[in-house]
């Protein structure tokens, strides 16, 4: 009996979470237990999980298998590219050096911004009247 052998990586984006899973097959992507281009509808989000495969040109050598949580369609996207990369270098050492160049790994640290107290937002304030 032979154990199916995975590949993991784990990307995040905003508030989003990817656990990302490569194995050996054929191309096959699926988010959350849905097709790719079932879960992300816009076309831009689909491209950016693919690009780390893209540019790797390993398009049609694993299957990947994506959990996500957390935050909206976009930023699951950004997740799901990162986790994808960072399985890629797991798999094969030698793709790094491409990845790192086009910016695959580099995590993207932006967040909303915390609202403060005796503000009506993160910056916003309430309308001043001098008199």
């Amino acid at each position: 009996m032979a154990v199916e052998q995975f590949i993991w990586g784990t990307g995040r984006r905003k508030t989003s979470i990817a656990r990302v899973r490569l194995k050996k097959g054929n191309g096959k992507i699926f988010v959350n237990e849905n097709e790719l281009d079932r879960y992300f509808t816009v076309d831009r989000d689909s491209a950016q999980v693919r690009a780390p495969l893209k540019a790797t040109k390993t398009i049609g050598d694993y299957d990947v298998l994506v959990n996500v949580k957390g935050g909206g369609i976009t930023g699951q996207a950004g997740a799901i590219s990162l986790g994808i990369a960072r399985a890629l270098c797991k798999a094969d050492v030698s793709l790094v050096d491409s990845l790192r160049q086009e910016g695959f790994l580099t995590r993207d640290s932006r967040m909303k911004e915390r609202k403060k107290y005796g503000k009506k937002g993160a910056r916003k304030s309430f309308q001043w009247t001098k008199r």
